[in-house]
């Protein structure tokens, strides 16, 4: 199948990008064959002077839920458990993130990693989608999460090990599978910490999170860690993680260990922002949450301004589904990035595209629009360099062979009202 698309201004994602304007992009058979400047035919699909982007590539991803705010945080634990109870619920679960992927991709994020879910199901919904069977993006899989009994997530989209045999069992069972990549709890997080000023208090120990990282990497695997303190990041890269999620404050000392590492950081702004800047009565949280999102967001934000500064590669996610973090906002993490980072925004477009797409070695098939790569983009009405939320209602989204025309996806207004308002206090 061939699909011309002319008449439309590209923004690659390759890091030096340009706005090239008259363009015309060949697709056959969900490859892109060529790009060259608009002439006098008029084959194809006039875009009518629209821009043409890459896909978004969202690195931290959990499938089970919507993210859409609830007046009382659940107990996850106790739903992952009742989900994965029985055949029928696990089903029921299935279908669940079979609509978290479909959101996504409606959304213009063509590729996704997970880093956390209900037993084999990410890896499954996958093969799914590469079968032709599931509407979605391209999927990297993590699965279930491994951690320590009462680490983060324990019992819901993490497995508490027991001891030394249970996580190399664990590993090598996801490895076994076909999971992608393997996913480690250091540290707790904003959502269970006890104590103020203390989102990231440790939970695995060296040793363990040693263990973990030489047994994935045995079996082939890279690892991604949910860290959230100074202390979780110094482990994490004296035991060879591969990306650290969400991140902390870090002296000179700290950084300059990181930028001697071949390790990564993914920068999650999205989660810390509704629990930090929203009144509890709004989030379901409790001031304890409130105090310590604060001190993560501040962590985060510093943390990536100076690994950008000092050449360390960092990534971008939105940790869906925490609270307020829907499937279809990755644009908002942009945006986060762009403001409370100081980044303009042709470097956030890059971190999110062709950036992400090399942190999960995708890059030689996804993450810019070049010839021979994946025909994985979006088409907005204006260009994103002057406001990324162009993309919350994008004209067209292409995915391989596949083109949604003004998808549609359901979004909450509650979730829009707040977060809107946020963003109009950062650009004021």
């Amino acid at each position: 199948m061939k699909k011309i698309y002319r008449n439309v201004n590209i923004l690659d994602g390759t890091e030096d990008m340009k706005l090239q304007e008259g363009m015309k992009v060949t697709v056959e058979d969900g490859i892109i064959i060529s790009i060259s400047k608009n002439d006098a035919s008029t084959e194809g699909e006039d875009l009518g002077g629209r821009y043409m982007i890459p896909g978004l590539i969202n690195l931290h991803v959990h499938l089970p839920g919507s993210g859409f705010p609830k007046k009382k945080q659940t107990d996850s634990r106790k739903l992952a458990g009742l989900i994965m109870s029985n055949a029928l619920l696990r089903e029921i679960g299935k279908t669940i993130c079979r609509s978290s992927l479909k959101t996504q991709l409606l959304s213009g994020t063509t590729t996704i990693r997970t880093v956390g879910g209900l037993g084999h199901m990410d890896s499954d919904l996958r093969d799914q989608i590469k079968a032709g069977k599931t509407i979605g993006p391209r999927l990297i899989s993590s699965d279930q999460a491994v951690t320590v009994p009462g680490g983060h997530m324990e019992g819901s989209v993490a497995y508490g090990a027991k001891d030394e045999q249970d996580f190399v069992r664990f590993i090598k069972d996801n490895a076994g599978y076909g999971t992608d990549w393997i996913k480690i709890m250091i540290t707790g997080g904003v959502l269970d910490a006890k104590v103020k000023g203390e989102p990231g208090e440790m939970r695995m120990m060296k040793q363990q999170v040693k263990l973990c990282c030489d047994t994935a990497h045995q079996l082939g695997k890279k690892v991604c860690a949910h860290v959230e303190s100074p202390k979780g990041i110094e482990t994490a890269l004296d035991c060879g993680v591969d990306t650290i999620e969400h991140g902390a404050a870090m002296d000179d000392e700290l950084l300059k260990k990181f930028k001697d590492s071949s390790s990564v950081l993914v920068c999650t702004l999205s989660p810390a922002v509704p629990l930090a800047k929203f009144d509890p009565v709004v989030t379901g949280g409790n001031e304890i949450q409130r105090y310590n999102s604060e001190v993560l967001l501040e962590g985060i934000t510093e943390a990536t301004k100076k690994c950008l500064k000092e050449g360390i590669k960092v990534g971008l996610g939105t940790d869906t589904v925490c609270p307020f973090i829907t499937h279809y906002d990755m644009w908002r993490e942009l945006e986060y990035v762009h403001y409370l980072c100081g980044i303009d925004r042709k470097t956030c477009l890059y971190l999110a595209t062709l950036n992400n797409a090399e942190i999960i070695d995708l890059d030689k098939q996804t993450g810019s629009i070049e010839t021979g790569k994946a025909a994985e983009f979006i088409i907005t009405d204006k260009n994103p360099l002057d406001g990324f939320d162009t993309i919350r209602k994008p004209y067209m989204v292409v995915c391989g062979e596949k083109e949604y025309l003004q998808p549609k996806v359901k979004k909450s207004d509650t979730a829009e009202q707040y977060l809107d308002g946020y963003l109009h206090s950062l650009k004021a």
